[in-house]
């Protein structure tokens, strides 16, 4: 990239932008860390549009992420915003959690959005996602994740809800075996 990323950043970016943003910022360290420090900057644009690139990292940049776990932790629970939420949520759902440290408050968090009718339905299926990652370890909150599943089958959902919810009860009932 000749031209200044943030530069770039700061216009309409589409998918051909967005895929060659993040083959650029996967080439290097530290084209990492420059796509981090604009996805938390103070001009909204440059900084949405980083995040999104973040969000289209490979595969192979997942140690880097997974890293960074904790501060895309801190950052969700403070963010007001329902597409930077979502953003920083998909980067969360595709990372590891471990039984020795898990964040309370994180998934408190995820739980009460699970049956929260004032969240979008994006948000609500990425909080199912990872709240199965994290309570996986314990069975006293498999349970608990199982009642709030159960109490989503009193309300209409979303063909993609409808599939979070098929996807975890499976894999409730798969580690319940």
């Amino acid at each position: 990239m000749t031209r200044d990323i943030a530069f770039i950043l700061d216009g309409r970016i589409g998918k051909k932008d967005l895929r060659a943003l993040a083959e650029w910022a996967s080439i290097r360290l530290e084209n990492r860390n420059r796509l981090f420090e604009l996805a938390f900057c103070d001009s909204g644009k440059i900084s949405d549009n980083a995040l999104w690139c973040i969000t289209h990292l490979k595969n192979s940049d997942a140690v880097w992420l997974q890293s960074l776990q904790d501060f895309f932790i801190d950052t969700l629970l403070k963010e007001n915003t329902t597409a930077r939420r979502r953003m920083l949520f998909q980067i969360l759902r595709d990372q590891e959690y471990h039984a020795d440290c898990i964040r309370v408050d994180f998934l408190d968090y995820c739980m009460s959005n699970i049956n929260s009718e004032c969240e979008s339905y994006a948000i609500r299926c990425f909080s199912l996602y990872i709240a199965i990652k994290i309570c996986r370890h314990y069975p006293e909150l498999l349970a608990e994740l199982k009642e709030r599943i159960g109490l989503l089958s009193h309300e209409p959902l979303s063909p993609g809800m409808r599939c979070a919810v098929r996807k975890v009860s499976d894999e409730i009932r798969a580690l319940s075996v």
